[in-house]
């Protein structure tokens, strides 16, 4: 019997699965295998799923589930569509009208289904929309859009809203994913734009795919200049290859070679950008400002900026295709929740426990269901900030999964470290005031992030505390704030970085007068994980004090990484293999039983 879910169209044998494994013929009917299990169910802000255009700052309640209908390299949900188990004690029961009872009770306009794709549980997802549709809730998602024609007109039918991400335009590009060409994505923004549902669209930016980016504006612009592209500059994680991720500057170049074909494109990914902005496609008046807010995240910023209620330009009058007006109250998420930082969450668990030798995924996700049943989110935020947590953390963790040993001999190499540092203290005459920036110049990390604590340990001053900074991970500040802060040294994040030279070209661009700048003491890691997200921070700590007291400190900082990932990753240490990844040592790294086992292995379909 054909799968009518996805048009990967699995022809699966009674009693057996298609390729996802979340769907089973049963008495010839495609059945849903774990149907109504949620893993994440929270409200958020629109911005952060991230829809743009549609009832900008409103509050939804965001559900995920797990699985996905395609497999693909670099993916940033991929600990959740691989890695968590659908039938996991981390899941929540709940059927429709308990998720509709759930929106109503915390002031939500609607529900948006994201993180994972709604085509990997199907009936749920129809089922609470169409039950939220008749109890007058807006409902939205995320997806690959791989619909079939009958799946496109039942889903076509209960949303209101979309976010359709397009692998590429080349057949190779869906080939990798599981699929095969992307004619149903591009039938699916057609149809269900011309069906009123408000679409928006992301794609994948890396190095290898720029013109085919370019190709793809144009064809939405011949369905409709006004729908907003989202270009989601390419992070490498889990496997993917790091020569692919083009620079902050890189991608906005390409952004402005767009704007001739449509009338609203977006650049993600890129701390400090001006391009999260909505621009008047006439005059160029910036309409409304936004904020980088984790990967794949935005957050409205003032709405007083431009036409503040009426989505009508201030100097033009051209109308702006937003639907409705900003909500007045701007949602604050809690720890990890809204859109993908759930999944950097989990990702630093795995950090930790693949450093001290687990090396089965069941045990990874027993560790998640531990903190996720105990409500533990918020305490692992505060724990991986400061270094006597984070090593109770590391601690925790060995016990939970039998490895206490492994665990002690983490602890202690980090201790050691810290105490070397510790111990060159009392030599230091002098702490220069120091800057943490992520991405752009202007994008400032809050103060309480681990990064500014390993300023502080290694001999500098943290500038960051001196800013009342919200957001996530921080903030835009203005050139005046920077100017006046003064840093004379100043890091850029390992994780969404610029080169020096890139940024020291913003910071004369953006007439930053600061003794860093001209002194030119910007400094960047070496590799990503060298400052959050992982325990390869000590690396980075024996980095930031070399650079800040090197009369003080003169760590071999190449040789105590290769002396880390032999002792704790069994790995030669090698820069060119590093991506973004915080779990994953290696671009090259994978589990020794690498997939979850289901009938796709045993040929029981076919695509």
């Amino acid at each position: 019997m054909k799968c009518y879910i996805c048009e990967r169209g699995c022809v699966i044998r009674e009693g057996n699965t298609g390729a996802c494994g979340l769907y089973q013929n049963h008495g010839e009917h495609i059945i849903e295998l774990f149907p109504n299990k949620y893993l994440t169910v929270c409200p958020i802000s629109i911005e952060t799923m991230p829809i743009l255009h549609f009832y900008p700052r409103g509050k939804f309640l965001q559900v995920s589930t797990t699985g996905c209908n395609f497999n693909c390299n670099g993916c940033i949900s991929a600990l959740i569509v691989e890695e968590m188990e659908p039938a996991s004690k981390a899941l929540r029961q709940l059927l429709p009208q308990q998720v509709i009872d759930e929106a109503v009770k915390n002031d939500c306009l609607g529900i948006a289904f994201l993180l994972n794709d709604p085509l990997a549980s199907f009936p749920t997802f129809l089922k609470v929309a169409e039950l939220a549709k008749k109890q007058g809730l807006l409902v939205g998602c995320s997806s690959n859009a791989y619909f079939t024609e009958v799946s496109l007109a039942e889903i076509g039918g209960c949303i209101d809203f979309i976010n359709i991400g397009v692998k590429g335009l080349s057949d190779r590009a869906y080939q990798n994913c599981g699929g095969s060409t992307v004619k149903p994505v591009l039938r699916s923004i057609k149809t269900l734009y011309e069906k009123g549902v408000h679409v928006e669209v992301s794609c994948m930016l890396k190095k290898d795919n720029m013109g085919e980016v370019m190709v793809l504006a144009e064809i939405i612009a011949q369905i409709s200049q006004d729908i907003p592209l989202q270009l989601m500059r390419f992070i490498p994680l889990e496997g993917a290859d790091p020569s692919l991720e083009p620079s902050i500057l890189e991608a906005e170049d390409l952004y402005r070679g767009l704007r001739k074909s449509l009338n609203y494109i977006y650049l993600f990914n890129s701390p400090g950008t001006d391009y999260l902005n909505t621009f008047c496609p006439r005059c160029g008046e910036v309409i409304y400002k936004r904020d980088f807010y984790g990967p794949m995240g935005a957050k409205l910023m003032s709405t007083e900026i431009g036409s503040g209620q009426k989505n009508i330009c201030p100097q033009c009058d051209r109308m702006i295709n937003i639907k409705a007006a900003p909500a007045e109250i701007n949602y604050q998420e809690g720890a990890f929740e809204g859109g993908y930082p759930f999944t950097r969450a989990l990702e630093m668990m795995e950090a930790i426990l693949i450093a001290i030798g687990v090396t089965d995924k069941k045990k990874v996700v027993q560790v998640w269901e531990e903190v996720l049943c105990r409500d533990g989110l918020q305490k692992l935020h505060h724990s991986i900030q400061n270094f006597e947590t984070y090593l109770e953390t590391i601690r925790y963790f060995g016990e939970l999964t039998k490895t206490e040993n492994k665990a002690e001999d983490l602890v202690a190499y980090m201790q050691e470290k810290i105490l070397l540092i510790k111990d060159g203290c009392s030599a230091i005459k002098y702490k220069p005031r120091v800057y943490y920036v992520m991405g752009k110049p202007l994008f400032c990390l809050k103060g309480e992030r681990l990064e500014n604590q390993l300023v502080e340990a290694a001999g500098g001053i943290s500038v960051n505390k001196e800013i009342e900074c919200s957001g996530r991970p921080g903030m835009q500040i203005s050139v005046e704030q920077l100017n006046a802060l003064n840093p004379e040294v100043i890091f850029i994040s390992a994780f969404l970085s610029s080169s020096v030279e890139d940024f020291y070209k913003e910071c004369c661009k953006a007439n930053i007068n600061v003794d860093a700048v001209k002194n030119k003491r910007i400094y960047t890691h070496l590799a990503s994980g060298w400052d959050f997200g992982s325990p390869r921070w000590i690396l980075g700590l024996l980095h930031i004090a070399n650079v800040l007291q090197p009369e003080i400190y003169h760590f071999d900082v190449i040789a105590e990484a290769k002396r880390l990932y032999k002792e704790f990753y069994g790995l030669d240490f090698s820069l060119s293999d590093l991506n973004r990844s915080f779990s994953k040592p290696s671009s090259k790294w994978s589990w020794k039983n690498n997939r979850r086992v289901c009938c796709a292995n045993d040929k029981s379909f076919s695509s």
